[in-house]
């Protein structure tokens, strides 16, 4: 794929995960859950490959914010969350894996991460087991949206989009 290619593909994942978000989330314990942007991780990560996915993250996460549909938090979950998609996809070349990847990268590990970085940048003080939860159903919903997707998309439409 050629950049101008890749760069168009990476904005309108952005684009459709930056919108999403104000289209459909639901309340998730402490938190507000946006499945869009773990269908994004997934399907990122599938077509494109861990370091697409997780600048894709990092930038929806960034417009997010800056309009206000979000918080702080979205970036160590979406971005751990994405990396972790695709470095499994990456490895196993099995959809479900990327789809795990994102479960476990957001849903346990982002949910981990979050604790200090809410502690530094939001100055709260709550613990693991306050971001768990919420972390966890909103990251197993969009995953399984993504999931969903690209497991509808044929094979070769994958593969001509990710050879770059």
């Amino acid at each position: 794929m050629n950049r101008t290619r890749l760069m168009t593909t990476m904005a309108v994942f952005v684009a459709i995960g930056t919108l999403g978000a104000q289209l459909l989330w639901f309340p998730a314990g402490v938190a507000k859950a946006y499945p869009v942007q773990h269908a994004v991780n997934v399907m990122a990560a599938v077509t494109l490959g861990p370091v697409p996915a997780v600048i894709i993250a990092f930038m929806i996460g960034l417009l997010r914010n800056m309009l206000g549909l979000g918080t702080l938090l979205a970036f160590p979950g979406g971005m751990i969350g994405a990396g972790l998609a695709g470095l499994l996809y990456q490895r196993f070349k099995q959809k479900g894996w990327a789809a795990a990847g994102e479960v476990i990268g957001t849903g346990v590990i982002g949910a981990l991460c979050s604790v200090p970085f809410a502690n530094i940048l939001m100055g709260s003080s709550v613990g693991a087991l306050f971001f768990l939860p919420s972390f966890f159903v909103s990251s197993f919903t969009g995953a399984v949206i993504g999931w969903f997707v690209v497991t509808r998309v044929k094979l070769e439409q994958l593969q001509k989009v990710r050879s770059y």
